[in-house]
């Protein structure tokens, strides 16, 4: 059953499970984005950096944060990703390293058309030490519940 704007309320929060970011994510990342920098793919340049090893890719972990959402909530009626505001990248986040996010909904409004709201989302990715290693807000698109058929017809 799908949740609707109007079953959405402001200050509510959850967390998402836990992903770990394999080697085959940061490649295949790689792959897909065209960023072959060798901060994420190669462990003997990276020995020589002050990581002291490879780093998955800001974008990668955004990314997996987007889907990690999608599995916390019941299936939402998500119509767009809208915007990514004011997002930082904190801290780096290793091969190796399990991230989860924290969402808060920080805002709720309906737009012209009565059939689409857009909601805000405020998320935090944290690791498994719980540092905070990149946040910001999500902007979404989404459903309002279908308007009840006119009973005076």
């Amino acid at each position: 059953m799908p949740v609707y704007s109007e079953d959405l309320q402001e200050g509510t929060e959850f967390e998402t499970p836990g992903r770990t970011v394999t080697e085959a994510d940061v490649v295949n990342f790689a792959g897909v984005s065209g960023d072959f920098n060798p901060l994420h793919l190669d462990a003997t340049y990276t020995a020589a950096t002050p990581f002291g090893q490879r780093v998955a890719h800001g974008l990668l972990v955004l990314s997996m944060v987007t889907g990690l959402r999608q599995r916390a909530t019941p299936e939402a009626a998500v119509l767009a990703l809208l915007e990514v505001r004011s997002w930082r990248f904190l801290k780096p986040v290793f091969l190796g390293d399990t991230i989860r996010a924290r969402t808060r909904l920080a805002e709720k409004r309906a737009t012209r058309d009565p059939r689409r709201g857009v909601v805000v989302h405020r998320v935090e990715v944290v690791n498994q030490r719980e540092e905070v290693v990149q946040s910001g807000e999500l902007v979404l698109l989404v459903r309002r519940r279908p308007a009840a058929p006119d009973a005076s017809g």
